[in-house]
């Protein structure tokens, strides 16, 4: 009979043979995961096996059959009934019996205590509610990571206190289309719009980039992290990191 070894019983023994890892840092540190879709399902996922243990995550939205090709927590069985923020917080809890995981079913606009967390991760799909994390996020001085899709392409910005954040990255076109409610504000709308296309290798790409930037604030190595805006192409396969300067109009001490 051949027994483990002992570094086969300690759960995070490859993580920390990276060296720069602090797994009870990451244990001690208090993450926001703000939306539980299709990014969120593979945020969570990554946050817990990564070793993070304090998550809450916010959403509004219920689970309906289109989310079950994208997201790895739900199923079929959860379809109307279920709602997104409590079955992702329920089922990610069965990845590890230590992790403390709290459900919101709210809307992103009324949390009302940012101070209790260490880092805020978006998984949102529009932009109203995607700049209203980020300008609580920057008052409060809480390390913001952006992620989003579309289709086979995504992008990552990690927002650091004093640094440029999500507004500074934005253009006229985006203001055009802030108000439209795609599925995490919990507000209604009066036109249609389709939803775009959501792809699950590109979504689960895109995730891994956000908690992997979450790794790195959360030990203490923010000189390691994406200080621009990273996309990603899922049908070449390259990712590609493009600069965002600070705006004119972005007063990091207004305030929200």
């Amino acid at each position: 009979m051949i027994s483990a070894k002992e570094y086969d019983k300690d759960r995070f023994d490859r993580s920390k043979r990276l060296g720069w890892i602090d797994i009870h840092k990451i244990q001690r540190c208090r993450c926001l995961v703000a939306g539980a879709g299709a990014l969120g399902n593979e945020v969570m996922k990554c946050l817990v096996l990564s070793g993070f243990r304090d998550i809450t995550v916010v959403d509004t939205d219920s689970i309906v059959v289109s989310n079950l090709n994208r997201c790895v927590f739900f199923r079929g069985s959860d379809v109307k009934d279920g709602m997104k923020s409590k079955i992702l917080a329920e089922r990610a809890s069965e990845l590890d019996k230590d992790v403390n995981i709290t459900a919101r079913n709210i809307r992103v606009q009324d949390i009302d205590d940012w101070d209790a967390f260490d880092i805020v991760l978006g998984c949102l799909d529009n932009i109203s509610a995607r700049l209203h994390v980020n300008a609580h996020a920057v008052h409060h001085n809480i390390p913001y990571i952006d992620g989003g899709t579309d289709g086979m392409s995504g992008k990552v910005q990690t927002v650091l206190p004093d640094g440029p954040c999500l507004q500074c990255a934005m253009n006229r076109s985006h203001y055009d289309v802030m108000e439209t409610r795609f599925s995490c504000t919990g507000k209604e709308t009066v036109f249609y719009v389709p939803k775009t296309a959501a792809e699950i290798t590109t979504t689960s790409v895109v995730a891994a980039m956000q908690v992997r930037e979450a790794v790195k604030i959360a030990s203490g190595r923010e000189d390691m992290c994406i200080m621009n805006a990273a996309y990603y192409d899922g049908i070449s396969g390259e990712t590609f990191v493009l600069e965002v300067k600070m705006g004119d109009q972005c007063d990091h001490t207004k305030e929200v």
